[in-house]
């Protein structure tokens, strides 16, 4: 009764701004573009990222990136440190029981009413103080804050462990789609090389025409400069992949070498129909979600900790030992027993400023996490439809880009034999190669979109966090030390 007096009007101390549940609900489906998936599992429910993807060489650098990367083993440190934090915290609201021995010396003013009483006693001027005992002290936590806010802090280590989770499916994605900028970046090259050839194959043959008076200078010239413009356009591909292969070395925790890939990774099928599943799951797919979630949990349990304060506490204290000026004594029972009880009630008067603008504090960080949490779950709504949208259109100009690529590679034909039957010019068939060339390196490129767009869908249903139980190991166990890899 006592509590509720002194907490009257704590809604009125948070005038408008008081906290609400969220708004938790997503859309019941994905819209139109969920190709008829929406009600079978998601892909992040049907495979762990060791499953997901089939090729071996990508599947090894993810495995060896969840070992070696920085960012995740800081993460993992901050994990160990929570915990740790959370242990300490255990002992504010258990009773403490400290034991002690000590010694001193005292020597009193001889013109105090102490000294007149010692000399009058023969007690000696310089007195020894002996002592050893038991101390007890207990904060009783009547209204749970202590309790609630080591609560808090569980609740946050578990965000933390989702939050690492949320690290994980952002590698795991980042490799993936590098592995496939650095294969598209392979298959280009190839592209660009085979057209390098033909172009000078097509050079000489135009030399052969000037030389025999059926062509002149200029197709030469263009012909010529068409080759050199392509050979400078290889080298910018090589320096792309370059820093591809860099940017993967470095996401998996080693220094520049080589990475291992397989030319045939942009071979694998675009699945025509993608199973979605329902978008209540995504709350418990996605770690980003599922980390929001906790957060506000634990923003409930620090405002019902900072209201706590406004109701009186309760504390006990207790001391028994044994003290003498004479250690000989030192043990005499009882007349060198030495004990003491006490309690106390303290409820705050004029000091309630302070705790009123730390319970507002309080309440706006739950408001805010009650729309960090509405946010998150928003952003993973968009971000699968954005994905399934991204997934169909690419289908559909991968689809195109296919029938362009063919058209014009019988347009080259054609253009050859009436290049040497003398019914185009050269500019004829430069152009028609050209296209053709751009052409085959645009089907790759969507290719690689494709595949990428298929990872950013995985990602976005929830998919890349989960590893085979044998590999993955404890969140509060650090790896044991490697060395590192040197460059081959």
């Amino acid at each position: 009764m006592v509590g509720l007096t002194l907490c009257v009007g704590c809604t009125k101390i948070l005038g408008n701004n008081k906290a609400r549940e969220p708004d938790a609900e997503p859309p019941p489906s994905f819209g139109t573009l969920d190709h008829g998936g929406g009600g079978g599992p998601s892909l992040a429910a049907q495979a762990r990222y060791d499953e997901f993807f089939e090729d071996p060489q990508l599947r090894a650098l993810i495995d060896e990136a969840l070992e070696n990367n920085q960012d995740l083993n800081i993460q993992l440190q901050e994990l160990i440190i929570v915990q740790n934090e959370i242990a300490a915290t255990r002992g504010e609201y258990i009773p403490r029981l400290d034991a002690g021995v000590g010694v001193g010396l005292e020597k009193v003013g001889e013109h105090t009413t102490q000294g007149v009483s010692d000399g009058a006693h023969n007690v000696p001027r310089n007195l020894p103080d002996f002592r050893f005992g038991f101390k007890a002290s207990w904060e009783t936590d009547m209204w749970s804050s202590l309790r609630n806010a080591r609560k808090a802090m569980k609740v946050r280590y578990a965000a933390t462990v989702q939050e690492r989770n949320f690290l994980v499916t952002e590698i795991v994605a980042e490799i993936a789609n590098s592995y496939y900028d650095l294969v598209a970046l392979d298959k280009q090259l190839e592209i660009l090389d085979r057209n390098i050839g033909i172009q000078k194959d097509a050079l000489e043959i135009v030399k052969l025409k000037k030389a025999a008076a059926r062509d002149t200078e200029l197709g030469v010239q263009r012909f010529e400069a068409e080759v050199a413009k392509n050979q400078g356009r290889r080298y910018n591909l090589e320096q792309a992949r370059i820093l591809i292969e860099n940017r993967i070395n470095f996401l998996v925790g080693r220094y520049p070498q080589p990475v291992a890939r397989n030319s045939a990774a942009l071979d694998r099928t675009v699945p025509e129909s993608i199973a979605t599943g329902l978008p209540s799951e995504l709350l418990e797919n996605r770690p980003d979600v599922k980390a929001a979630q906790l957060q506000l949990e634990a923003a409930k349990l620090d405002t019902k900790s900072a209201k706590a304060r406004f109701y009186p506490s309760l504390s006990l204290e207790a001391g028994l030992g044994y003290e003498s000026f004479n250690i000989a004594h030192l043990v005499d029972t009882p007349q060198s027993l030495a004990y003491n009880l006490a309690g106390s009630l303290l409820a705050p008067l004029l000091n309630r400023a302070a705790i009123k603008a730390d319970y507002r504090s309080a309440n706006a960080r739950q408001v805010q996490a009650v729309f960090e949490y509405e946010r998150s779950i928003l952003q993973a709504y968009t971000d699968v439809v954005n994905q399934l949208n991204s997934v169909s259109n690419l289908r559909q100009r991968y689809e195109q880009l296919s029938r362009q690529v063919e058209a014009l590679k019988t347009a080259v034909d054609v253009s050859n034999i009436l290049y040497r039957a003398a019914s185009v010019d050269y500019y004829e068939v430069l152009m028609t190669r050209r296209d053709s060339l751009e052409a085959e390196m645009e089907l790759i490129e969507t290719k690689k979109q494709q595949m990428q767009a298929l990872v950013s869908i995985y990602q976005a249903l929830g998919g890349g966090w989960r590893r085979d139980p044998s590999k993955a190991e404890l969140a509060a166990e650090p790896p044991p030390p490697r060395a590192r890899r040197g460059a081959k």
